[in-house]
């Protein structure tokens, strides 16, 4: 296996960044998930301003990001648009953010349950962090999806 890179963790909201930090992470989110996976949707789905950016940097470098919901009286929390930069893929890198991810959500809301739609092919990864998944698998823009929750641990 190898190894992860060395990285910080930066957690902000979107009104945080500079223009060119918003940027690369919407090129980045862009990139993996309407060209790489050729799923014409929108990204830009104005749910950014509502939510905190998880980002993994290499000096200003972006390798990985992912978006963190609050919860709302309907909702848990949520980790959503997980991306790994196609450039530095294979460096365990997706373990880092996640684990980072659900550190960050348990840090900004302790004792509460975390949920995420999964990508079905990726299920497994998502339960190797305690995820469980709670619905049947169903479409979202084309791509075969699950709902899972990660209880309080």
């Amino acid at each position: 296996m190898t190894a992860t890179l060395p990285y910080t963790v930066d957690v902000r909201r979107l009104d945080a960044f500079s223009a060119r930090e918003l940027y690369a992470m919407l090129k980045m989110r862009v990139d993996v998930f309407v060209v790489e996976q050729n799923c014409p949707y929108p990204e830009l789905d104005g749910n950014d301003p509502d939510c905190l950016h998880l980002r993994l940097l290499d000096g200003e470098e972006l390798l990985a990001c992912a978006r963190l919901w609050r919860p709302t009286p309907d909702a848990h929390p949520r980790i959503g648009r997980v991306a790994v930069s196609p450039d530095h893929r294979g460096k365990r890198l997706g373990e880092a953010l996640m684990r980072e991810a659900i550190a960050e959500c348990q840090k900004a809301y302790p004792n509460e349950t975390i949920e995420l739609s999964a990508q079905s092919h990726l299920q497994r990864f998502y339960a190797s962090f305690g995820f469980e998944p709670i619905s049947a698998e169903y479409l979202e823009d084309g791509i075969p999806h699950v709902d899972m929750l990660r209880p309080v641990q």
